[in-house]
């Protein structure tokens, strides 16, 4: 019998100073049973970060569950994807994908240590001509 995802709930409140943005988010939160703790709050990090720039409401995606859906993500009245949010270090493949479906293409990327700069070193190449695409290195403190 295959694990069922922990629903987890949280109460945001976002105060963006310079955009003039405040906002109250009531957010449910699937987590995969493969899922770490740390994805899953970088992913309500992401939330946080990119809610007050969407036009439409930021909606979560399957994750993990899914290589055709993103962590995060906005579209438009059409079903048009116009951002599409990673947390991770995910294959540079998926993320070429994404900027190919989507009008901009962001990535939180973390990793304890130096893994974030190992993966972008192995990556950089092939990203650095996506013109969709922001990488951004999250770091942790533990």
């Amino acid at each position: 019998m295959a694990l069922k995802s922990t629903i987890f709930r949280a109460a945001l409140n976002v105060s963006d100073i310079d955009r003039g943005h405040y906002a109250d988010h009531v957010l449910t939160v699937a987590r995969h049973p493969s899922e770490t703790n740390e994805r899953m709050m970088t992913r309500v990090l992401a939330f946080a970060l990119y809610s007050g720039q969407a036009q439409e409401p930021l909606e979560f995606g399957k994750g993990l569950s899914s290589d055709d859906e993103p962590a995060l993500w906005e579209r438009d009245l059409t079903g048009r994807i116009t951002q599409w949010i990673e947390v991770g270090l995910p294959d540079e493949k998926l993320l070429r994908r994404a900027c190919g479906r989507s009008d901009v293409v962001t990535l939180l990327a973390y990793g304890g240590g130096r893994t974030v700069d190992m993966w972008w070193q192995a990556n950089r190449d092939a990203l650095q001509r996506q013109e969709k695409l922001t990488v951004r290195a999250v770091s942790s403190t533990s």
